[in-house]
């Protein structure tokens, strides 16, 4: 599981960074998180394959979080894509897409499936064979979700220096045990999984949050969690502007990380006021030591 920041500064693109957009990579799965404007741009940039692409989760319906979604779907259509696309986004999005395609005359050529929320407490929205997606109620001057990822639990792996002293056990015996199943010798004796197999690795979790006010009632949403993104658009010095705007602080972001007992933090969605954003970092570490800072092309390892 890794996340690649694509864009993590707020309201208008610079000439050297971009509004948000995430991709999140589980299992060989890459899943595009917002899709602030020049988004494409940084995926051809960082070298992430359109086409493997099959969900899109849009936050919320600011234009520094969709204004790059059209022109990406234009771009697949003109890449001759086959495949099917899931969109999961605030309730007026696929209004939005419909009529730029209708005025445009733009013919989408594959199937492109509108997932539109409105719900206003956590719901499962996707689950596959290889994780689940959940809504996180966000509370923001429009409606807002961010959204929750859990890997699946994985199947066991082999212990093959054990598995080589049981001569009757032969590869068609391996998915089994993978499984967590115990062998069944001929003669009736039971050799038990766990000396057959070892502990498979634990499932990652990664929790996106942007934008939003303060609010702990997410706290036990995302209780636990192994990597938490959360928007710090403002510093503790412009609590009041945060309050106003529904935007939160570094310190804000990292109170939410210390409740919630999250393994790592990362901020982003900062404001173009400040030069240094080592500040957000600095002014996070006071309270919540395993905080780190998004930037543009960082990688980070889940």
């Amino acid at each position: 599981m890794k996340l690649h920041i694509l864009g993590c500064h707020s309201a208008t693109p610079r000439s050297l960074v971009f509004p948000s957009s995430q991709v999140l990579e589980i299992d060989n799965e890459l899943i595009l998180i917002d899709a602030g404007e020049g988004m494409q741009i940084q995926l051809r940039k960082y070298k992430h394959k359109f086409n493997k692409i099959k969900h899109i989760f849009i936050s919320h319906l600011h234009g520094d979080h969709f204004f790059g979604l059209v022109g990406f779907l234009s771009t697949l259509r003109l890449l001759g894509r086959e495949k099917e696309l899931h969109i999961y986004a605030p309730v007026g999005l696929k209004e939005i897409i419909d009529l730029q395609f209708k005025i445009t005359q733009t013919d989408i050529n594959y199937p492109l499936h509108f997932h539109e929320l409105s719900a206003g407490v956590p719901e499962r929205i996707l689950e596959t064979e290889k994780f689940t997606v959940d809504t996180i109620p966000l509370k923001h001057r429009i409606y807002t979700n961010g959204y929750l990822f859990k890997q699946k639990e994985k199947l066991r792996k082999l212990n093959i220096e054990e598995i080589k002293k049981h001569p009757e056990i032969e590869t068609w015996a391996y998915h089994n045990l993978k499984k967590g199943k115990d062998f069944v010798k001929e003669n009736g004796e039971i050799i038990p999984n766990d000396i057959l197999t070892l502990p498979p690795e634990k499932p990652k979790s990664y929790a996106y949050c942007s934008d939003t006010l303060y609010t702990p009632d997410i706290v036990p949403l995302i209780k636990e969690v192994d990597l938490l993104y959360h928007e710090a658009t403002f510093l503790d010095s412009e609590k009041e502007l945060a309050k106003k705007t529904m935007h939160s602080t570094a310190k804000q972001a990292a109170e939410i990380a210390k409740q919630a007992n999250v393994k790592k933090l990362v901020l982003g969605h900062f404001s173009s006021r400040y030069k240094d954003e080592n500040q957000f970092k600095e002014e996070a570490k006071e309270i919540f030591p395993q905080v780190d800072i998004a930037q543009e092309g960082k990688v980070f390892e889940i």
